[in-house]
């Protein structure tokens, strides 16, 4: 056996049913949705959540509460892992640098996160730091400098 002689079990298959394809065909005219009704012409499927006319359950059921998509700030983080790899120990390390080494990606406001070790003295610049990063760069001898968000 192999994966060319392999075959679907006999009547496992079935032909493809060729809509609009005349009389003859038994699937011709209404091309077997019917003479009337609502889904037998184009655009006549129900929006998602219909229920017959009813008011649909979504709009029934209360919203309350406060979401804060709308006004959180968006970070790009870099771990202090990161940092150690990628910098030498007195090097200055900003927002450009990060972009340039490419551990930024983006525009966002950069936050610096604590996960892994800083053996590096490091001076580093960010809009924000974790409790643990701020705690490690100072402990390794290095600055934590914070930028000032513009009002």
């Amino acid at each position: 056996m192999a994966l060319h002689n392999l075959k679907p079990k006999p009547g496992s298959t079935h032909k493809k049913k060729r809509l609009g394809t005349g009389q003859g065909s038994g699937h011709g005219q209404t091309s077997t949705k019917g003479q009337k009704g609502q889904n037998s012409t184009a655009g006549g499927s129900k929006p998602h959540g219909f229920e017959g006319g009813q008011t649909p359950l979504l709009r029934r059921i209360p919203k309350m509460g406060f979401n804060n998509v709308k006004f959180r700030t968006e970070y790009a983080w870099v771990n202090i892992s990161s940092l150690e790899k990628c910098f030498e120990t007195g090097a200055e390390v900003n927002p450009e640098s990060l972009r340039k080494t490419g551990l930024v990606r983006t525009s966002l406001p950069v936050k610096v996160l604590g996960d892994g070790e800083l053996k590096k003295k490091l001076s580093v610049t960010a809009h924000s730091f974790s409790k643990s990063a701020k705690e490690k760069i100072e402990k390794a001898g290095g600055k934590a400098v914070l930028i000032e968000a513009k009002a």
